[in-house]
């Protein structure tokens, strides 16, 4: 029954596919996620572990950051309507970081989605400015930074705010929730393709909020 419902999903979303904006959709969503994943890689390094910055992850090359299946989910999820994927993970030693290794991995993570939302407000404040720049374009990478950021601040590993949450609970607690991590992948895939209601309730109330105070809703 759920693979039958997915196909017809997929199905549905083939047939009405605008193929113009589901290119730049992919692309808007590519950029974002370059800027997201550079900024883990530059932030660790800040906090002095330089294993990201060796391996040339602070870099705004999209193909440095790539993930084969993170890439394919990109375009499967598109299709139905959700647009959610993810870059390489940055390889980070958390015995590096300054703060210890629990705190220092929670600025880590949020670094990504901070990134994305700074680099929203400055296309916003751009859009603003009447600049002879395509508008239309600016408009999706804000948008698509802005639920970046608001998705990858879910609670669920591997997902950014999974990892924020256990630098900010005391150490019990902490622990304990870490040992979820192993189950995260398929967490992920099963709130993607199976909790798309819950998911877009959850993207549009922490999402359309920061749309308005940037002018964007």
């Amino acid at each position: 029954m759920a693979v039958n419902l997915c196909r017809r999903r997929v199905t549905r979303a083939l047939l009405g596919i605008d193929p113009i904006r589901f290119v730049y959709f992919i692309v808007a969503l590519l950029a974002a996620l370059t800027v997201h994943e550079s900024a883990h890689a530059l932030v660790a390094d800040w906090l002095g572990d330089p294993t990201g910055r060796r391996l040339g992850r602070i870099s705004l090359n999209p193909l440095a950051h790539l993930d084969p299946t993170g890439t394919l989910m990109i375009f499967m999820s598109s299709l139905l309507g959700v647009g959610i994927g993810w870059g390489k993970p940055v390889p980070v030693n958390p015995f590096n970081l300054r703060g210890g290794p629990k705190t220092g991995m929670a600025l880590v993570a949020a670094a990504g989605p901070a990134s994305n939302l700074l680099l929203a407000t400055v296309l916003a404040l751009a859009l603003q400015q009447d600049l002879p720049l395509p508008t239309w374009a600016l408009h999706l990478l804000v948008v698509t930074n802005v639920f970046l950021a608001v998705f990858n601040m879910i609670p669920v590993p591997p997902l950014d705010g999974f990892r924020v949450l256990i630098g900010i609970l005391p150490n019990g607690p902490a622990y304990a929730l870490a040992r979820v991590e192993q189950y995260g992948p398929a967490l992920l895939l099963l709130l993607v393709f199976f909790g798309g209601g819950l998911l877009s309730r959850y993207l549009s109330f922490f999402g359309t909020p920061i749309l308005r105070v940037l002018g964007m809703a």
